[in-house]
């Protein structure tokens, strides 16, 4: 791999994970258009699309850091409302990591082709969509009616979470295991869906995808070493170059904390609907690409 591939690489994976848009669907279409999709060397790509997310999380670390701050200090007993955090957030990371582990092999199987990520990729975009015309719907309701998980007319703040919530947003996000379907929109929208408002759900799903990512490319990292080393061959760093690896973790971290300060400001003057339209878009892009040959998935 050259670095500048990398550096798109990584561009592109730190402005696409933490948008409910589909890092997958945009990693696919870049690798194809830049050659990478060859089968010699498509193993490797893969496992760097997953590592590059490292590069995310160091974002969000930097981003958040008062939050990860307050996070340690309940785990050491010194702040209650940061240790409550910790373990909503644990609640919410457990169905994922149970379910990643079990199932991974099996989706990688199945369902990462051209079909099933243009799939998750529509429906995506007609959910998000929906998901906000109901929202705004109950926001302009002033009293009555239905069966709501939060009193109508009132968001919630991450604090009014309970773990009940926090499970519900944790099942949410195992339904984006399926390829092109997005952590952030499922999360988001578990978060939207429990009643929060679009930017609290924004900040509760860039936290959860702290274990999340970070199990993600830990296992995804010792898996290819592991199965590398036991078949005899080059692993991922062999084979791309550790250089390239390391500018494509940068170029992650850079771009996914530009566009985590970008996502809070627009979900609160536009919410969802943007995002479902552009996922539609790119579902039909992905689409032609395949069909012409340009990309493989």
């Amino acid at each position: 791999m050259e670095w500048w591939q990398a550096l798109i690489l990584g561009l592109v994976e730190g402005i696409t994970e933490y948008l409910p848009i589909s890092s997958t669907g945009h990693l696919i279409i870049a690798s194809g258009l830049m050659g990478l999709d060859d089968p010699a060397s498509k193993s490797a790509v893969d496992a760097f699309t997953i590592v590059v997310q490292g590069g995310a999380i160091l974002a969000v670390l930097g981003l958040y850091r008062a939050r990860v701050v307050e996070m340690v200090m309940g785990v050491l007993g010194k702040n209650p409302a940061g240790l409550r955090l910790a373990m909503l957030l644990l609640a919410a990371f457990l169905p994922a990591a149970v379910l990643g582990v079990l199932l991974n092999d099996w989706i990688e199987a199945r369902l990462f082709f051209l079909g099933p990520v243009v799939a998750a990729l529509a429906v995506g975009g007609v959910f998000m969509i929906v998901l906000e015309v109901l929202r705004e719907r109950h926001m302009r309701r002033k009293a009555g009616g239905g069966h709501a998980l939060v009193e109508p007319g009132r968001e919630m703040e991450i604090a009014d979470l309970t773990f009940r919530h926090a499970l519900l947003i944790g099942l949410m996000q195992c339904i984006a295991m399926w390829p092109g379907t997005s952590r952030s929109m499922m999360t988001i929208a578990g978060g939207v869906l429990v009643g929060l408002k679009p930017k609290q759900a924004a900040e509760f799903s860039f936290l959860l995808g702290l274990p999340t990512l970070g199990g993600a490319t830990v296992y995804t990292l010792a898996k290819n070493l592991k199965e590398t080393h036991d078949a005899g061959g080059p692993n991922m760093f062999e084979v791309l170059g550790l250089v390239p690896v390391l500018i494509g973790v940068v170029a992650a971290t850079i771009s996914a904390a530009m566009a985590v300060k970008w996502l809070v400001s627009f979900l609160n003057r536009h919410g969802l609907i943007p995002f479902g339209v552009y996922r539609l878009v790119l579902a039909g892009v992905l689409l032609a690409l395949g069909l012409a040959g340009v990309v493989a998935v």
